[in-house]
């Protein structure tokens, strides 16, 4: 069996066929990631946020200070805000629009870690961890969101893959190349957010470089000219935001990066330290059966073996360093972790590689048995869901589920059977292409069913005050800010009492503009003959609507919210 980092790996010269394979991937993902990804509305807070943000860099032309309900929000640096800024003014504001950008990094991270690992192991180990990564559960899911953690993920992947690539070259053209990419990647990846895009992967090429004793093979890596690279693209934005607002350095640097790190004070967002596990666990179904004896065919030799076996290592460290960063951190969400799955995809897919050509199909027995366990359960759990009443809170919501949730179960089960009969009576390859079949399938019904799984926001009571508010009429959200309601009605509202996120106390002008007001002035001004339009979720509204001296006309409703006026 030829070692992780054998000298035998193939190159890129048949060019032909590794065209053909990123077309055809490129194809068969973008079919699954881009299939009715503008049917859903945006979800509060993440995609109401990030599609508002860039609306407004539209709406008032400053792309260097971003805004969030015109309050200055710097938690994060802009490039996905110029991304998806730049899909609005060419396709308007359309949830597919807003979607695209994490979509399209979700496709080109399968093509980029075809491409690495196919450089590394050959064909069929690319083609492998490619099917891997873009059929994973979690992988699939976040890039159909409108969130941050998809671009950087996947640009923080393209640094260490064009590093681990890089060091494995000659010197000349293609080595300098690769390490350009590095620099590139790197800066592109700290422009998304912040200073993890580099720090993370500069402490895992430090650590493998350090702990496998593998300096040697560092030089040359073009330090001068890829450190004036690296600042050409990342320092703009963070001089010119420095320059145009005199707090913006304290709360990005101290309070969005190291406190967010350090403690769990104005985050709300700490977990056990065992958090991650069962993520990654259900995030890498169907594939998670795989995933022991890939790494331990991989470390074959063990420690013992580690600088002849360096290159598999690298792998190992990449991921364990992630999950244990950010299980560290006092400041834990699901999408963090995302950044494991590229080399894990790369590992199981060089093992399943291995057991295709040698038609090894017993050694597949334990992962498949895994599989169709998982996707038994989670099938007849999907089924119970959707047929069961209360299971799902809202009976409306639970009949426009039904449909697909049986998809999802018929494939699910339909799978976990198919692929035991395929291991006896086929090669190896017959039941892995069956479980990822399936599962696209299961994929698919799920990405149907995305705006009845949601939670629900308000884009029909925003489009009701859009079309319907005149000129000198207010609108405000009541004890909480509802960002996708902005991005619809296309205005800035007022806030009433909790401003959550909104950094109100960072901006002068803002607390300076009389929209972001306590209970007794909207109270008092409820009284006064202008009119007032007021959006509220119906579980912080019940206080307010049982006082009897509060009078009120009720415009519509979803399923979670209220628009109400004092005027009829």
């Amino acid at each position: 069996m030829p070692s992780f980092s054998s000298a035998q790996a193939p190159s890129f010269r048949d060019s032909r066929e590794l065209w053909r394979d990123l077309a055809s991937l490129a194809l068969l993902f973008g079919l699954l990631y881009f299939f009715q990804l503008g049917d859903a509305t945006l979800v509060n807070p993440d995609e109401g946020r990030y599609a508002e943000i860039p609306r407004e860099m539209v709406a008032s032309g400053d792309y260097v200070l971003p805004r969030l309900n015109g309050v200055l929000y710097f938690e994060k640096p802009p490039l996905m805000y110029w991304s998806v800024a730049g899909f609005l003014k060419v396709f308007g504001p359309d949830e597919f629009a807003m979607r695209a950008t994490p979509a399209l990094f979700a496709l080109f991270g399968i093509l980029l870690t075809y491409a690495a690992t196919r450089r590394m192991h050959g064909r069929i180990a690319g083609l492998a961890a490619a099917i891997v990564l873009g059929t994973s559960l979690l992988y699939f899911a976040l890039a159909r969101i409108l969130i941050l953690d998809m671009a950087v993920s996947v640009l923080m992947s393209a640094t260490l893959f064009c590093f681990i690539l890089g060091v494995r070259e000659p010197p000349g053209a293609r080595r300098r190349w690769l390490f350009y990419g590095l620099y590139t990647s790197a800066a592109l990846a700290t422009l998304t957010k912040g200073l993890i895009g580099f720090l993370v992967t500069g402490a895992i090429m430090f650590l493998w470089l350090l702990i496998f004793n593998q300096w040697r093979r560092l030089r040359p890596f073009y330090l001068p000219s890829g450190t004036l690279l690296f600042l050409a693209i990342a320092a703009p934005w963070h001089l010119l935001a420095a320059q145009r607002n005199a707090t913006w350095a304290h709360f990005y640097f101290i309070h969005e990066h190291w406190e967010r790190f350090t403690t769990s004070v104005g985050h709300d967002r700490y977990e056990p330290w065992y958090f991650f596990i069962p993520v990654v666990v259900g995030g890498l179904f169907p594939w998670i059966g795989f995933l022991w004896p890939a790494v331990r065919e991989a470390l074959a030799g063990g420690w013992a073996r580690r600088q002849e076996n360096a290159d598999a290592w690298f792998f190992i460290l990449w991921a364990a360093f992630v999950f244990l960063f950010f299980s560290k951190s006092q400041s834990k969400l699901i999408p963090y972790i995302l950044p494991v799955f590229p080399p894990l995809a790369l590992l199981i897919g060089v093992w399943l590689a291995r057991v295709i050509k040698e038609d090894a199909r017993p050694r597949l027995r334990t992962g498949l048995w895994i599989f169709s366990g998982f996707a038994i359960v989670l099938g007849v759990g999907i089924a119970y869901a959707v047929l069961r009443p209360g299971v799902i809170r809202h009976a409306a919501q639970m009949e426009a589920l039904r449909a697909d949730g049986l998809y999802c179960a018929f494939a699910l089960m339909t799978g976990a059977c198919a692929v035991h009969w395929l291991w006896r009576t086929k090669k190896a390859i017959i039941p892995l292409l069956s479980m990822a079949a399936s599962v696209s399938v299961m994929l698919l019904a799920l990405a149907h069913a995305q705006d009845d799984i949601a939670k629900p926001g308000t884009r029909d009571l925003a489009s009701l005050y859009k079309s319907h508010a005149k000129p000198g009429d207010r609108i405000y959200h009541y004890g909480e800010y509802f960002h996708d309601f902005s991005f619809y009605a296309q205005c800035e509202v007022g806030v009433v009492g909790n401003y959550g996120e909104l950094e109100v106390a960072i901006d002068a002008t803002a607390r300076a503009n009389g929209r972001f007001i306590s209970e007794a002035e909207f109270r008092r001004q409820w009284t006064e003959a202008g009119r007032i339009w007021v959006v509220a979720s119906k579980d912080e509204i019940k206080k307010l609507f049982a006082d009897p001296a509060f009078r009120y006309y009720l415009l519509d409703e979803s399923r979670s919210h209220y628009l109400f006026s004092n005027q009829p």
